[in-house]
C-alpha cells in the first residue's frame, strides 16, 4: 500500500504573526516557517503504518514556492521515502490543493491519503474532505486512532460529544487530529542525509489543474484585544455579575 501525506509550509506555531500595515494579509518577512503541526502528525502515522509493514511507501507532497522544499526535507529526515514539490506561487485555495493531490494520487496509485485536519494558517479544514469527494473515496476526519486489517480501516474520531468509531474500506482519506500520535524527532544524521536526497518537481500545468483563486480576501485584521480580567470578592458577587451579564437564567 502506498500512502500520500500532504505537508504544508506555514508560520511556525510558536511565532507571533503580524498583520501588514495595509491589511492585505499577514507579514511573512523574517518569519520562521515550519511544517504544519497537523501534517507532521499525519506523516508520523504514515511512518508507523509502514513500520508495521502495512504500507510499502510514504510519499510526502507539498504545494507552494521553492522554499517549501524545507518541509519536504524535514519529511525525508523523519523517514518519508520520497518527496514531491508542486511549485506554485501565491495563495492556493483548498479546492485547488485537493485537485492537485487528486492528480498525484491517481498518477502514483496511492491507496491511502493522510492529511492534517487543518492548516494553522487559514484553519480552513476543507482539503481532506474535498479530496475524498473528488476521488469518490471514503473518509474519516479528525482521527484520534487508526487501525488497519484486511483492507478495512477502523478509525476513532474526535467529535463534540467524545469519540466516534467508523469503519471504511481502502482506498480512503484520513485527516489527523492532535491526539493521534506524537511526532518523532529527526536525528541529526538523518537531517544531514535528507539534504542530499532528490526532490521531485511538478507544476499545476503539468497536472492539468487550474489553481486560479475563486475567492478574494478583502481585508485581514488582528482579533480584538482581550479585555482585562476582574477580581471577584465573593461567590455572591460572582453570581450577581453573571446574572447581570445574562449568563445565568433568572
Amino acid at each position: 500500500m502506498k500512502i500520500l501525506v500532504g505537508v504544508k509550509r506555514v508560520v511556525d506555531a510558536s511565532f507571533a504573526v503580524r498583520v501588514k500595515g495595509d491589511h492585505s494579509g499577514v507579514d511573512l518577512d523574517n518569519v520562521r516557517m515550519a511544517m504544519n503541526p497537523f501534517d507532521e502528525i499525519a506523516l508520523e502515522e504514515a511512518l508507523r503504518l509502514r513500520e508495521q509493514k502495512l504500507a510499502t511507501e510514504v510519499l510526502a507532497v507539498s504545494i507552494g514556492p521553492v522554499k517549501a522544499e524545507e518541509v519536504l526535507r524535514a519529511a525525508l529526515a523523519m523517514g518519508a521515502d520520497r518527496a514531491l514539490l508542486i511549485e506554485a506561487e501565491g495563495r492556493i485555495e483548498p479546492l485547488a490543493v485537493a485537485k492537485l493531490l487528486k492528480a498525484i494520487v491517481l498518477a502514483e496509485g496511492v491507496e491511502l491519503a493522510l492529511l492534517g485536519r487543518q492548516a494553522i494558517d487559514d484553519d480552513a479544514t476543507q482539503t481532506g474532505q474535498m479530496l475524498a469527494g473528488l476521488l469518490g473515496w471514503g473518509q474519516a476526519t479528525f482521527a484520534a486512532k487508526v487501525e488497519i486489517g484486511h483492507g478495512v480501516l477502523r478509525v476513532e474520531r474526535e467529535v463534540d460529544t467524545g469519540l466516534q468509531v467508523v469503519e471504511l474500506r481502502l482506498p480512503a482519506v484520513i485527516t489527523a487530529d492532535l491526539r493521534l500520535n506524537t511526532p518523532r524527532f529527526a536525528a541529526l544524521p538523518k537531517i544531514m542525509a535528507a539534504r542530499k536526497k532528490p526532490i521531485e518537481r511538478k507544476t499545476p500545468a503539468e497536472l492539468g489543474v487550474d489553481i486560479a483563486p475563486r475567492l478574494e480576501v478583502m481585508r485581514t485584521d488582528e482579533p480584538p484585544a482581550r479585555p482585562a480580567g476582574v477580581v471577584i470578592g465573593s461567590v455572591r458577587e460572582l453570581v450577581a455579575g453573571l446574572k447581570a451579564a445574562g449568563a445565568l437564567a433568572k
